[in-house]
């Protein structure tokens, strides 16, 4: 198939640091080019990879300096990756809803991965205005908040077999790593390991929006003899990091869509104590990868019990459903059949002026009216 992989651009695919979706894009563009697959990936033009990439700016905009106005380069890229039709069997975006309007008037088949919450209020009039367009949800629990959009499959990530190496015991510590962020709750990590005597090593990026939750919630606590926060980390230094752990903490406080950092502990072995929010139940098995726990005690009681978990197990559990080849099937059997059943919106919608769509008669109505244009779409 000749497939496009369009990409968001405040990464490079892959990231030089952190970031989830560009890794995830890397991981699928690379073992659909090894499946044979003629890929084309749309992303910044410091992104390696084995397909033919369209390099939308020169660099990943998070760690350009240089520019001042980030938007440009993402109108760019809409119009070259979804404003025109190309010669593709089927177009995947990774832009969220951001793509929606060149992507309704698209006549390939254009399929839309949500990678982040969909919980937030203001996100269901946009997608009730484009409930034609055909999503792909990375975890069951991520589209409940949406559950009446077209939701195409359920697509769980997946990381190369061989990106981590499997780490039979463990060096005794505890494992934050991610982004430093109230959602993440980095402060209850630190508080388990005051709880329980353990050292915790936190390996995080602050962001911008979140550098003054950093200095005043976070930062004073980061002088307790336990803790030690070594800040953003590569690819390559994660392998030890995550491996050497006792045990990954998560103590997130939302609703996870997905949490790529859950299946890199698993395929180093490493066990995961997280709270029962979003995706992790579905990725942690309760007592055989992990830990699922409903308050913050729970969890500190929950690292006693961390002996009884087979590391083994872990790692087997990932080999099993969190591979890139399991994610790359997944996506191709997508694509086959979007293209078989024409899964195509060619028409821009013509809408009178103060015309309404938050009422159930019309939105059923238009529902109706793509179902009967596109022979009826499946939903998985």
């Amino acid at each position: 198939m000749k497939i496009a992989q369009v990409a968001p651009l405040w990464e490079s695919v892959p990231p030089k640091l952190y970031g989830g979706t560009e890794r995830i894009v890397s991981y699928l563009t690379e073992e659909l080019v090894r499946m044979g697959h003629d890929v084309t990936l749309f992303a910044s033009g410091d992104s390696e990879t084995a397909a033919r990439l369209e390099a939308v700016c020169p660099q990943a905009l998070r760690l350009n300096t240089g520019i001042f106005n980030r938007d440009a380069p993402m109108i760019m890229l809409q119009e070259r990756a979804l404003g025109a039709v190309g010669d593709f069997d089927v177009v995947h975006s990774h832009l969220d809803f951001l793509g929606f309007p060149l992507a309704r008037r698209n006549s390939v088949p254009v399929v839309t991965t949500l990678h982040g919450r969909l919980d937030l209020p203001e996100l269901e009039p946009v997608f009730r205005e484009y409930s034609e367009m055909p999503l792909v949800s990375i975890s069951h629990a991520q589209r409940r908040p949406l559950a009446w959009a077209n939701w195409q499959a359920t697509i769980h990530h997946g990381l190369p077999r061989d990106l981590y190496t499997f780490h039979p015991q463990s060096q005794g510590y505890l494992a934050f790593l991610g982004r430093i962020s109230p959602e993440k709750r980095p402060d209850q990590a630190i508080e388990i390991a005051k709880r329980t005597g353990l050292p915790l090593r936190i390996a995080a990026k602050v962001d911008p929006a979140d550098q003054q939750y950093y200095r005043s919630e976070i930062e004073p606590l980061l002088d307790h003899p336990l803790v030690e926060f070594i800040g953003e980390i590569s690819d390559a230094e994660k392998d030890d990091f995550i491996g050497n752990a006792l045990a990954l903490v998560c103590p997130y406080d939302w609703p996870e869509p997905f949490g790529l950092v859950l299946i890199e502990a698993l395929a180093c072995g490493t066990p995961v104590l997280a709270y029962r929010r979003g995706s992790i139940p579905e990725i942690i098995g309760d007592g055989i990868t992990g830990f699922v726990c409903e308050s913050l005690a729970e969890m500190a009681e929950a690292v006693e019990r961390l002996p009884l978990i087979d590391r083994r197990r872990c790692r087997s559990a990932f080999e099993e459903r969190f591979t890139a080849d399991r994610m790359a099937r997944d996506y191709v059997a997508l694509y086959e059949r979007m293209t078989e059943e024409g899964i195509v919106q060619t028409e821009p919608k013509i809408r009178a002026i103060g015309s309404r769509h938050s009422n159930g008669s019309a939105f059923e109505g238009r529902q109706r009216e793509m179902a009967t244009r596109i022979g009826g779409s499946r939903h998985v």
